[in-house]
């Protein structure tokens, strides 16, 4: 339960760190691209990782049971 809890937080923190509005004006160049750029490539891993935390410890178990004809 502890572990959920966590991860909801995560999720919380990402959705406020979705709009980097702090690197709008920021014309540097990070490999190539624009720093806010670079800024949403890493956004999208981290983001992917969370989804991956969220399946594998938040999934609703009543869900699986449904799918294996189990559930009501």
């Amino acid at each position: 339960m502890m572990r959920k809890t966590w991860i909801y937080l995560l999720l919380l923190l990402f959705y406020l760190l979705h709009n980097d509005l702090w690197f709008w004006h920021d014309a540097r160049l990070v490999w190539g691209m624009p720093v806010g750029l670079f800024y949403h490539v890493l956004y999208c891993l981290a983001a992917a990782g969370l989804m991956a935390l969220l399946v594998r410890y938040a999934w609703p178990a009543y869900l699986e049971h449904e799918r294996d004809g189990e559930g009501g």
